[in-house]
């Protein structure tokens, strides 16, 4: 095993214990340090900041430091500034919605969990070809859901490549996603949506958590 796979092995093995990872996209910092004060205390501690907003930087540096116990991971990571920026603000992984091979060499060469996005074979096979183990399958249901996953994976099951499902997963299907052994955790951005965010809806978010912790209990 490399120092990149045991690193990535490492933080995977609380991904797998957290189950659901909250996909976030937020304006305000304020509102992101409520979302992962939520999050961290209602025991699921973990979430995906992207990089669709400009306080994304500033929420994973704020959240890694107050929240130490949580995974805090970057996501929408596109480039190499980004990568870069999201492991020095502190966050334990980072995703992205494809394969860029440029930004997996750098994540490589610097020992930072990445995650990047398959929806195809070529795609697992390319990433699988730069070291990557674990990927990001995007967008899940779009694409043809865990039917599709299961088919698309199979002539690779005996290199035990692990998933991470994220888009249109909800209550009504992430169990059934959960359940197959190759996948890790799933993505969910029903937990912490842009509006309720934005509108302060905090009770409505806090409830929203608390059923998915007691769904995957």
């Amino acid at each position: 095993m490399t120092p990149y796979e045991a690193t990535v092995d490492a933080v995977c093995e609380e991904l797998a214990k957290l189950k659901i990872i909250p996909v976030l996209a937020i304006e305000k910092l304020e509102d992101g340090m409520k979302m992962c004060e939520l999050l961290n205390k209602n025991g699921l501690k973990t979430a995906e900041i992207t990089f669709r907003t400009a306080a994304a930087e500033d929420i994973i540096r704020a959240a890694s430091d107050a929240f130490p116990e949580m995974e805090i991971g970057a996501g929408t990571v596109l480039n190499i500034r980004d990568l870069h920026r999201a492991f020095e603000a502190g966050a334990k992984f980072a995703v992205a919605p494809g394969f860029n091979p440029t930004v997996v060499k750098e994540a490589i060469a610097n020992n930072f969990p990445f995650f990047p996005g398959i929806s195809s074979p070529s795609d697992i096979e390319q990433a699988y070809e730069l070291g990557v183990r674990v990927m990001k399958f995007f967008p899940a249901e779009a694409a043809g859901g865990l039917k599709f996953l299961t088919n698309i994976s199979a002539p690779y099951k005996h290199l035990g490549i692990r998933y991470i499902p994220t888009g249109g997963l909800n209550t009504e299907n992430i169990m059934s996603y959960l359940a197959n052994p190759q996948i890790i955790a799933a993505g969910g951005t029903w937990l912490g949506k842009a509006d309720d965010i934005e509108a302060g809806n905090w009770d409505k978010i806090d409830g929203i958590i608390k059923a998915a912790v007691e769904l995957i209990s």
